[in-house]
């Protein structure tokens, strides 16, 4: 089998992690794949404006081999991220060097908020695509035509590919290498990182409780402070309403076009954020953290969790608590 041409174009802040993760992962399947007589695998290529140190993010520099090529076929690019990705505009240098690269590539990737390049080219409209979770709703901001997905660990359109933050890079790269040589190689090599070959859940179980600005309008404001206030306490919205001195329909008009959602999913939220510092911090079982955050049973906020997290109270508990 040929070897597949992979180039990753650098830039100043350059995330560093967004790099070396997937040049490790596609590192580790060249090495299995010519072990095991089935040709090179991937020969990964850095790029920047000038060949020589690039200083990331972090202070950590890395070498670009060769500058920018203007000319021949590319396997698959893929673009890092950092948080000068993010101001990139139509008009950057880099962003016009990537709109014509992009047509010379099989496949186009982006890793965490690499996907502002990718969008700033004109390479996302119409697409679905995901980035780091902090940066999902900048990214639609700046992007209207793109309809970004913030709970993806990464999404595939066709030839383009994009992934979720930093370390998520690697859960994208094993992927390309399960769509290039199968779901073998691609779990030997998670393996032999000492990750998943599927991470359980989406990325929303690592982004932590969104504080949500106090509403201007009064009553929505008087409504906002009984939820944060007991969420054990009885919140329907015939409830809530009669508390605020509206009428259920006019509540839940105001109450939405205030805060961005009806009342009964800003319930929900903040009983499954209430459940997750329970779940975090204290050695409770999960029916406790169920009735302590005002779920009616342990069933009722598995469900909850599983829509909003991707994941189960007790797998969440497992992961993240810290006692």
């Amino acid at each position: 089998m040929p070897v597949h041409e992979v180039l990753i174009p650098l830039f100043d802040g350059v995330q560093p992690l967004d790099v070396a993760g997937p040049h490790e992962v596609l590192a580790g399947a060249g090495q299995l794949l010519e072990h095991r007589g089935r040709g090179s695998g991937y020969r990964v290529t850095l790029a920047a404006e000038r060949p020589g140190p690039v200083r990331g993010l972090s202070g950590l520099q890395l070498v670009a081999d060769v500058p920018l090529p203007e000319s021949g076929p590319i396997g698959t690019l893929l673009v890092p991220g950092g948080e000068t990705a993010t101001g990139m505009s139509g008009a950057d240098p880099f962003v016009d060097w990537l709109r014509r690269a992009a047509g010379r590539a099989e496949r186009v990737v982006s890793v965490c908020t690499g996907s502002f390049a990718l969008a700033a080219a004109g390479l996302l409209d119409g697409l679905c695509a995901t980035t780091h979770w902090h940066y999902a709703l900048d990214l639609a901001r700046a992007h209207p035509s793109v309809d970004v997905r913030p709970d993806a660990i990464y999404l595939r359109q066709g030839r383009i590919w994009t992934s979720a933050g930093v370390t998520a890079g690697i859960d994208l790269a094993l992927a390309l290498v399960e769509a290039d040589h199968g779901a073998e190689v691609a779990q030997h090599v998670a393996r032999h990182l000492v990750v998943f070959l599927r991470r359980p859940g989406g990325q929303s179980q690592f982004a932590g409780p969104v504080w949500t600005p106090p509403a201007r309008r009064p009553g929505v404001r008087e409504a906002q402070d009984l939820i944060h206030g007991d969420p054990t306490a009885d919140l329907r919205v015939s409830v809530l309403a009669s508390r605020v001195g509206m009428s259920e329909r006019h509540f839940s008009r105001e109450f939405t076009r205030a805060l961005g959602c009806p009342p009964g999913d800003y319930v929900e939220q903040v009983r499954v954020d209430t459940a997750r510092r329970l779940l975090e911090t204290e050695p409770v079982l999960v029916t406790v953290a169920a009735a302590r955050a005002g779920f009616g049973s342990a069933e009722t906020m598995r469900r909850a969790f599983l829509r909003r997290l991707g994941v189960a109270p007790d797998h969440y508990r497992r992961r993240f608590a810290v006692h």
